[in-house]
């Protein structure tokens, strides 16, 4: 008999859920101007394919915005897709900047303006190639620095980012598409599955976009492996991927049995990193999964439809191995990095002509932006680091901090201490991050590049002791993967002879000179 209760009570959790209608799925006869059907997206009532181009504001100069967005409609897109950085808008916390090229309200005007409909990518975090995934330096500062706490409930993490949904919330709800806006759905966080499986920590985010004031449809997006650690019944779900979208479709129908196919990221190329090729997309390869996609009445989103440039120093990195990414975000997109037409461009424009929703028409493209011809510029003044550093902040450390830790986010920093007399030593830098030039009394003795796994540099015999300086420069915090907790610097720096020694190096000082406005306003300059 108890065997018998106990399958009863198994049953009797599991049964209520079974053929329950998702909150995401619109009811019958709906009203709302944009809705998830049964097998279709619904605008007005209607079924509605989205053709959706993923472009990002932040690497586009706010002059360029309409002449890409224009570029975008006239390949034959109907919405555009816009990932929201987070450190781009709030560089220290509680202080926010949505002014000039940061402006995502007027972005997604813009967008209306030329007829496209918006998808929103708000995070918190985002990935793209992008420094910290889009997370503010500042989390590692203020956050624990034993345990890892981002992208999950820890409140050192949940609380900034609700913060940081509820501004999203204030300055772009009323652009939504029940409103009179083009924001027709919004993403709750991003790739999850690829990170962990909490899908209690994705209900949370989910949560607070509703409490900032979303009230379209919310989605999250993976990949069609990945998909299983992260969906959860209450949100709707598309799936990633750069081809073969049949069994990645069949992938997505296993967890989502319900609501039109949608691809969250198709791929036309690639993004490129330091000391690599340029990756390319075969063009063939994109149409044929294109017209697949379109054929079974399949929306996508294709990331990127123009890559645009990553300006200053919002490069991100991947890892491991650690290799930066470029400044370039071309991407092999249809769309060139500067605006221009490309083979791939024609070519989709027409395809997409073929499958148009009724009603819709592609309109011929802008006149392409004129290239200048910029004449010889010459470099008359520089600024030495070394020289930068007595108006720079000098903190002492018993033990060697990480930027974070002495306040710094993005630029140089200079850790000193002293090191005794000694014979056949070498400097062992315990997880360096990213790259270091060591000096002895002034003089240049090595380098160290986490690039390539370097750990130690040979130092010269002392005969008495001498002051080590180690410059160290901060390239991309990682963007993607389990190491995103990526505190810049160095904690530990051992000297060992070659009799197996060990001396640990304390008594540091740390002085940093910050990039992080550009340009950098508290440097002294000299003529050259």
């Amino acid at each position: 008999m108890s065997r018998v209760f106990v399958v009863f009570i198994c049953l009797f959790f599991v049964s209520p859920t079974q053929g329950e209608t998702p909150p995401w799925l619109a009811a019958p006869n709906s009203n709302e101007p944009f809705a998830i059907g049964e097998k279709d997206f619904l605008l007005k009532g209607r079924p509605f394919v989205i053709r959706c181009a993923e472009v990002h504001m932040a690497r586009i100069p706010r002059a360029y915005w309409a002449h890409r967005l224009a570029m975008v409609r006239a390949a034959g897109f109907n919405t555009v897709c816009a990932y929201l950085f987070w450190n781009f808008h709030e560089s220290t916390p509680g202080n926010f900047n949505w002014s000039e090229d940061r402006d995502a309200a007027e972005f997604c005007r813009e967008a209306q303006r030329q007829g496209l409909y918006v998808i929103l990518r708000p995070g918190p975090y985002v990935c793209a190639e992008w420094e910290f995934g889009g997370f503010p330096w500042w989390l590692l500062r203020d956050g624990p620095s034993d345990r890892k706490f981002l992208r999950t409930s820890d409140p050192a993490y949940m609380t900034p980012a609700g913060r940081w949904l509820k501004e999203v919330g204030r300055v772009l709800t009323p652009l939504q598409v029940n409103q009179g806006g083009p924001i027709l759905m919004v993403q709750v966080e991003n790739e999850y599955g690829s990170y962990g499986s909490d899908k209690v920590y994705l209900g949370q985010v989910r949560d607070q976009l509703l409490a900032a004031g979303f009230t379209v449809p919310l989605f999250h997006c993976d990949g069609p492996s990945q998909m299983r650690n992260d969906a959860r019944e209450d949100i709707f779900s598309v799936v990633n991927f750069g081809s073969n979208p049949k069994d990645a479709f069949a992938s997505l129908r296993k967890n989502r049995a319900r609501g039109p196919l949608m691809c969250g990221e198709f791929y036309p190329g690639w993004f490129d990193s330091w000391g690599k090729p340029h990756h390319r997309g075969p063009t063939d390869r994109m149409l044929a999964d294109l017209r697949w996609m379109l054929e079974q009445r399949g929306s996508f989103s294709m990331y990127m439809a123009h890559g645009g440039t990553t300006f200053g120093l919002w490069s991100g990195a991947n890892s491991p191995p650690y290799v930066p990414q470029t400044s370039s975000y071309d991407y092999d997109a249809p769309i060139g990095e500067q605006g221009n037409r490309t083979e791939k461009f024609d070519a989709m424009r027409k395809l997409f002509a073929q499958f148009l929703n009724p009603g819709e028409t592609i309109p011929d493209p802008p006149a392409g932006i004129p290239i200048q011809t910029i004449r010889e510029v010459r470099l008359t003044e520089s600024a030495s680091i070394f020289s930068n550093l007595p108006r720079a902040k000098t903190i002492a450390n018993k033990a060697a901090l990480t930027f974070e830790a002495n306040g710094l986010g993005l630029g140089f920093a200079v850790y000193s201490a002293t090191i005794p007399v000694g014979n056949e030593y070498s400097l062992q830098l315990s997880e360096l991050h990213d790259f270091a030039w060591v000096f002895v009394d002034g003089n240049l003795v090595g380098k160290v590049d986490r690039r390539i796994g370097d750990t130690h540099v040979a130092l010269p015999n002392l005969s008495r002791p001498a002051r080590l300086d180690v410059l160290v420069e901060a390239m991309g915090r990682i963007n993607y993967g389990g190491q995103l907790h990526d505190r810049k610097g160095f904690t530990k720096a051992a000297l060992k002879n070659t009799k197996g020694s060990t001396i640990q190096l304390t008594d540091w000082t740390f002085s940093g000179v910050s990039l992080e406005s550009a340009p950098p306003s508290n440097l002294r300059w000299k003529n050259e």
